[in-house]
């Protein structure tokens, strides 16, 4: 006999079935960048996105982390790493729309903010594979310093066919590319790097240890090495045209905090074939169109985490009873919803405009503020659900720890703040920019143009440049998501931002918007369309 002990009530259906690119900042971005002729393909992907099957693909990626296999049975070196087909199946899936290198050989206008929309909008299914991808969309531009190799490589790294798998790249329908900067050393100073890279007929061969090295999977790698002329940037390939494997060889697997989906590796070169991309000696110029293109989509994946947790937590709002109201009727938690949604839209917002403009400048300190942002809107979100939060059913503990990453990559906080410092000191053409990107929103909010009048004296005081760098960076971002808001955003979601982010009206949690805000306007927006 079964015993009855209790009746579930009160519980929150899961969230599936519903559409994740009716995101009302997504598609408002996506048609001002004129591409609104990919919001078909935009549509089908959000709503792939939101059904239970992808979700438990991004689970199940997750859950079965990557295997490190760098021998046979028999004592052969094979360097092999081992997925689920869970992670296959979401990566053939980014491939087949487009998020990777597809968009550089499009023509169409527009064509990056689509695939940085669609990127958007299926990262927030699973973010692991997005590391692959992004380093893929990233390639081409740095790539093309060697016209050469970019005639051989480039249509194959913006082919939709996802042909994973180690064969010699050439031979491949599709490739996939990742990155290899920095070393034990030296981190983020990669001019530190110790690697060699000795001339060898047509190539180099490199020899060194690369302590971060993203997608160890993938088909090529840009590289950094020190040739004679100097720190160089390189292609190495792990399968030579011949087809026998390149010395690159995989130390172990990285056991991080998050992005448990995705491989990042230690490996070693042992003499391995490497192409040089550019110039001797000028590495870093070089490789910078890699890095700026990575750096665009850790901020579009931040916006894409920030828009996850805020409709998950809206929904269980939605769903959840609490001392004999719902949750998102108790203005409490209304407040909180909306002051999350804010700062969502205030992201996704930037993040599609940056996808269009290419604002050097407004990339750099976008970049550092929206991904410090992150961590916080990630904690915040799970708490709104509770104790049922902090449990992995949610899908929110995989969110938090997914949350530090955008920050820490290409350019941790204080990198990127530098970052900012130097085109400060060496581009006024860029500065002009800048504010002539705040300075079209003049006269549509007072709060907004006083907080630009204030920016503009710090911008002027040249004193001790670097202590004031994250200060000064911050009230940059902040200044240019206001002018976007202003501009281009909900009216009651500027209003909310201006009075909150510009004039100071709210505490340090979130949840402390004034009294006042269109509280559920905002809310709304940020509410799962199923």
């Amino acid at each position: 006999m079964t015993r009855v002990t209790h009746e579930v009530t009160n519980q929150v259906p899961p969230l599936e079935g519903h559409d994740v690119s009716a995101d009302p900042a997504l598609l408002d971005g996506l048609h001002r960048g004129g591409a609104g002729w990919a919001e078909p393909e935009l549509r089908e992907l959000g709503l792939l996105a939101g059904t239970a099957e992808v979700q438990e693909l991004g689970r199940l990626a997750n859950t079965h982390s990557p295997v490190l296999h760098t021998h046979d049975r028999y004592g052969h070196r094979v360097d092999e790493v081992e997925f689920h087909p869970a992670w296959h199946r979401l990566m053939t899936t980014a491939v087949r729309h487009g998020l990777h290198a597809t968009p550089w050989r499009d023509d169409r206008p527009g064509a990056h903010v689509a695939r940085a929309a669609k990127f958007y909008a299926w990262s927030q299914a699973e973010a692991g594979h997005g590391c692959p991808i992004s380093m893929t969309y990233a390639a081409v531009p740095a790539l093309r310093a060697a016209p050469g190799l970019a005639a051989r490589f480039e249509p194959l790294l913006a082919s939709r066919e996802y042909d994973f798998g180690l064969r010699a790249p050439e031979g491949k329908r599709g490739l996939i590319a990742g990155m290899s900067m920095t070393e034990k050393q030296g981190g983020s100073d990669v001019r530190a790097n110790t690697t060699r890279a000795v001339p060898n007929g047509d190539g180099y061969l490199l020899t060194g240890h690369k302590w971060f090295t993203s997608a160890p999977m993938s088909d090529v790698f840009l590289t950094l090495a020190q040739a004679p002329g100097g720190l160089s940037c390189f292609l190495v390939p792990r399968v030579l045209p011949d087809g026998t494997r390149n010395a690159v060889f995989l130390q172990r697997l990285k056991d991080k905090l998050g992005n448990r989906s995705n491989a990042s590796a230690e490996i070693e070169y042992d003499e391995a074939v490497g192409w040089l991309v550019g110039e001797e000696g000028r590495g870093v110029r070089t490789i910078i169109e890699m890095v700026n293109s990575t750096r665009l989509d850790c901020v579009i994946g931040t916006a894409a985490g920030m828009r996850a947790g805020l409709t998950r937590a809206a929904h269980h709002a939605a769903h959840r009873t609490a001392f004999g109201a719902p949750l998102v009727d108790q203005p409490a938690m209304r407040n909180v919803l909306a002051d999350l949604a804010v700062e969502s839209e205030a992201a996704t917002t930037a993040a599609l405009w940056l996808a269009g403009s290419r604002s050097r400048l407004g990339l750099a300190v976008t970049k550092y503020w929206v991904c410090k942002r992150g961590p916080a809107h990630a904690a915040e979100a799970l708490e709104c659900l509770g104790g049922n939060g902090y449990v992995e059913d949610s899908g929110m503990p995989r969110l938090f720890r997914e949350s530090p990453l955008m920050s820490i990559w290409e350019g941790s906080g204080n990198v990127a703040a530098l970052d900012v410092l130097r085109v400060l000191e060496r581009s006024p053409d860029a500065v002009a920019e800048f504010l002539a990107e705040l300075d079209a929103a003049h006269g549509a909010d007072p709060r907004l143009d006083g907080a630009v009048a204030e920016l503009k004296d710090e911008l002027a005081d040249t004193g001790d440049l670097e202590v004031r760098a994250r200060r000064l960076v911050e009230r940059m971002a902040l200044a240019l998501q206001g002018s976007l808001l202003v501009r281009f955003g909900h009216p009651a979601v500027a209003d909310a931002f201006c009075a909150s982010r510009l004039a100071g009206d709210r505490g340090a949690a979130f949840g402390t918007l004034p009294r006042g805000v269109d509280f559920g306007a905002i809310v709304e927006r940020g509410l799962p369309k199923l």
